[in-house]
Protein backbone atom coordinates (compact mmCIF):
# COMPACT_ATOMS: atom_id res chain seq x y z
CA UNK A 1 0.00 0.00 0.00
CA UNK A 2 1.28 3.28 -0.89
CA UNK A 3 1.36 6.32 1.63
CA UNK A 4 -0.89 8.65 2.33
CA UNK A 5 -0.60 11.47 -0.16
CA UNK A 6 1.12 15.01 1.30
CA UNK A 7 -0.98 18.17 1.76
CA UNK A 8 0.90 20.71 -0.45
CA UNK A 9 1.57 24.63 -0.16
CA UNK A 10 2.91 27.24 -1.60
CA UNK A 11 3.71 30.80 -1.79
CA UNK A 12 4.72 34.17 -3.47
CA UNK A 13 4.45 37.79 -3.08
CA UNK A 14 2.37 40.15 -5.58
CA UNK A 15 3.07 43.45 -5.86
CA UNK A 16 -0.35 44.44 -6.31
CA UNK A 17 -3.00 45.20 -3.38
CA UNK A 18 -5.27 42.42 -2.51
CA UNK A 19 -8.35 43.33 -4.63
CA UNK A 20 -6.15 43.24 -7.93
CA UNK A 21 -4.82 39.66 -6.53
CA UNK A 22 -8.36 38.72 -6.10
CA UNK A 23 -9.99 39.44 -9.54
CA UNK A 24 -7.85 36.99 -10.67
CA UNK A 25 -7.89 34.43 -8.01
CA UNK A 26 -11.24 34.46 -6.93
CA UNK A 27 -12.73 33.21 -10.41
CA UNK A 28 -12.38 29.44 -10.65
CA UNK A 29 -13.14 29.91 -14.45
CA UNK A 30 -9.80 31.77 -14.87
CA UNK A 31 -8.02 28.45 -13.43
CA UNK A 32 -7.14 26.39 -16.30
CA UNK A 33 -5.11 29.66 -17.35
CA UNK A 34 -2.62 29.15 -14.79
CA UNK A 35 -3.17 25.24 -13.48
CA UNK A 36 -0.24 22.83 -15.44
CA UNK A 37 -3.10 19.91 -14.75
CA UNK A 38 -6.86 21.74 -14.76
CA UNK A 39 -7.36 22.47 -18.81
CA UNK A 40 -11.12 23.78 -18.48
CA UNK A 41 -13.84 24.67 -16.10
CA UNK A 42 -17.67 24.56 -16.70
CA UNK A 43 -19.60 26.40 -13.87
CA UNK A 44 -22.84 24.95 -12.91
CA UNK A 45 -25.27 27.14 -12.03
CA UNK A 46 -23.93 30.58 -10.41
CA UNK A 47 -20.58 31.83 -11.21
CA UNK A 48 -19.27 32.73 -7.56
CA UNK A 49 -19.20 32.80 -4.13
CA UNK A 50 -20.32 29.72 -1.64
CA UNK A 51 -21.77 27.08 -2.79
CA UNK A 52 -20.86 27.83 -6.45
CA UNK A 53 -20.44 24.54 -8.23
CA UNK A 54 -18.17 23.27 -10.93
CA UNK A 55 -16.70 20.29 -13.29
CA UNK A 56 -13.19 20.52 -13.96
CA UNK A 57 -10.97 19.15 -16.70
CA UNK A 58 -7.96 17.14 -15.64
CA UNK A 59 -5.03 15.89 -17.73
CA UNK A 60 -1.68 13.90 -16.62
CA UNK A 61 -0.05 12.25 -19.29
CA UNK A 62 -2.27 10.37 -21.30
CA UNK A 63 -4.92 10.36 -18.54
CA UNK A 64 -7.85 12.51 -18.28
CA UNK A 65 -10.41 13.12 -15.30
CA UNK A 66 -13.36 15.17 -14.85
CA UNK A 67 -13.78 15.93 -10.98
CA UNK A 68 -17.14 18.42 -9.66
CA UNK A 69 -15.71 20.33 -6.93
CA UNK A 70 -17.97 22.73 -4.51
CA UNK A 71 -17.01 26.65 -2.95
CA UNK A 72 -16.44 25.71 0.46
CA UNK A 73 -14.70 28.67 1.62
CA UNK A 74 -15.71 32.46 0.20
CA UNK A 75 -14.60 35.58 1.73
CA UNK A 76 -13.56 38.06 -1.22
CA UNK A 77 -10.16 39.62 -0.95
CA UNK A 78 -8.72 37.38 1.74
CA UNK A 79 -9.64 33.67 0.99
CA UNK A 80 -11.56 31.02 -1.43
CA UNK A 81 -11.36 27.17 -1.22
CA UNK A 82 -13.36 24.36 -3.48
CA UNK A 83 -13.50 20.86 -2.16
CA UNK A 84 -13.06 18.04 -4.75
CA UNK A 85 -16.10 15.32 -4.20
CA UNK A 86 -13.73 12.40 -6.18
CA UNK A 87 -10.41 12.59 -3.98
CA UNK A 88 -12.46 14.69 -0.85
CA UNK A 89 -9.27 17.40 -1.30
CA UNK A 90 -9.80 21.21 -0.56
CA UNK A 91 -7.88 23.75 -2.51
CA UNK A 92 -7.62 26.81 -1.12
CA UNK A 93 -6.26 30.21 -2.22
CA UNK A 94 -5.72 32.54 0.50
CA UNK A 95 -4.04 36.62 0.43
CA UNK A 96 -2.56 38.50 2.64
CA UNK A 97 -2.59 42.28 2.37
CA UNK A 98 1.68 42.86 2.70
CA UNK A 99 3.51 46.63 2.65
CA UNK A 100 0.48 48.74 3.63
CA UNK A 101 -1.37 46.95 1.06
CA UNK A 102 0.59 47.67 -1.64
CA UNK A 103 1.47 44.06 -2.31
CA UNK A 104 -0.46 40.67 -1.08
CA UNK A 105 1.09 37.38 0.06
CA UNK A 106 -0.67 34.60 -2.23
CA UNK A 107 -0.44 31.06 -0.25
CA UNK A 108 -1.97 28.41 -2.50
CA UNK A 109 -2.84 25.02 -0.16
CA UNK A 110 -4.16 21.44 -0.76
CA UNK A 111 -5.79 19.60 1.94
CA UNK A 112 -6.82 15.99 1.89
CA UNK A 113 -8.52 14.00 4.48
CA UNK A 114 -7.11 11.01 6.20
CA UNK A 115 -8.91 8.42 3.50
CA UNK A 116 -10.06 8.94 0.13
CA UNK A 117 -11.63 6.67 -1.88
CA UNK A 118 -11.46 8.50 -5.09
CA UNK A 119 -7.71 9.17 -4.53
CA UNK A 120 -6.92 5.07 -3.49
CA UNK A 121 -8.68 4.36 -6.55
CA UNK A 122 -7.81 6.99 -8.77
CA UNK A 123 -3.86 6.55 -8.01
CA UNK A 124 -2.61 3.82 -9.63
CA UNK A 125 -4.39 4.92 -13.21
CA UNK A 126 -2.09 8.29 -12.87
CA UNK A 127 0.82 7.03 -12.42
CA UNK A 128 1.07 6.88 -8.36
CA UNK A 129 0.37 8.77 -5.45
CA UNK A 130 4.02 10.24 -5.00
CA UNK A 131 4.67 10.95 -8.27
CA UNK A 132 1.45 12.95 -8.33
CA UNK A 133 2.24 14.56 -5.42
CA UNK A 134 5.70 15.66 -6.04
CA UNK A 135 3.90 17.03 -9.83
CA UNK A 136 0.80 18.68 -8.14
CA UNK A 137 3.63 20.48 -5.36
CA UNK A 138 5.62 21.76 -8.43
CA UNK A 139 2.18 22.75 -10.18
CA UNK A 140 1.15 24.78 -7.35
CA UNK A 141 4.49 26.76 -7.60
CA UNK A 142 3.93 27.12 -11.08
CA UNK A 143 0.00 27.80 -11.03
CA UNK A 144 1.22 30.93 -8.49
CA UNK A 145 4.13 32.03 -10.53
CA UNK A 146 1.92 32.01 -13.53
CA UNK A 147 -0.96 34.13 -11.51
CA UNK A 148 1.74 36.45 -10.32
CA UNK A 149 2.85 37.41 -13.90
CA UNK A 150 -0.53 37.85 -15.13
CA UNK A 151 -1.51 39.72 -12.49
CA UNK A 152 1.76 42.22 -12.29
CA UNK A 153 1.87 41.93 -16.07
Amino acid sequence: MSPRPADLSASTRVEAPVDRVWEVVGDVRTMPDFSPELRKVFVLGRRSGPGARFVGINKRGLAVWPTTSKVVRWEPSRAIAWKVAESGATWMYELEPTDGGAATTLTARRILPAFSAGTTLLGPVIGGAEGHDRELGEGLATTLERMKARIEG
